[in-house]
């Protein structure tokens, strides 16, 4: 069987995120979506890892091959742990080339792990989580840009923020 990871910090999960999903779903017999849990992080983070995971799940719904987990540690570590053989990138840019390839060296050097580039589809190249929450924290309508669902928490999670503010 072969066994993808997906990984990331999903801050919110993005269109740009399920795009790769989607075609890694289509290239794998299954596919685990590791969410990133950085304790040092979460104080910068929009959702909660249990948070990033639920949305996640329900916007994987439509692959029955996908499964969310949450890791910590190292991403290398993970993937010995559960079998996997490949872990999956979305490229947007040149500059998300010359990062993603010197951790895809680290990875190979690490475990018997490849790294699989794919790139982003040109309607989401563009597309950054931490963009998504820049333009949200605004007002600016990012509704186009990830799951309705997403959305509506998105908004709601600005909202409590300013209200704190």
């Amino acid at each position: 069987m072969r066994r993808a990871v997906c990984p990331g910090s999903f801050d919110p999960v993005t269109n740009g995120h399920l795009d790769i999903v989607g075609r890694a779903a289509a290239l794998f017999d299954e596919v685990v979506v590791a969410v990133g849990v950085n304790k040092s992080k979460s104080s910068s983070r929009m959702f909660t890892p249990e948070e990033r995971m639920d949305m996640l799940r329900r916007a994987c719904e439509p692959w029955p091959n996908v499964s969310v987990r949450g890791f910590t540690g190292l991403l290398t570590d993970f993937c010995a742990e559960h079998g996997i053989q490949a872990i999956v990138k979305g490229l947007r840019a040149v500059s998300d080339f010359d990062y993603e390839l010197q951790m895809a060296q680290m990875n190979a050097s690490l475990t018997e792990v490849e790294t699989v580039f794919v790139p982003t589809s040109p309607a989401w190249s563009f597309l950054a989580s931490s963009l998504v929450k820049e333009v949200a924290t605004y007002g600016g309508d990012v509704s186009t840009l990830v799951p309705d669902f997403v959305h509506e928490q998105l908004v709601a999670r600005v909202a409590e923020r300013g209200a704190g503010a």
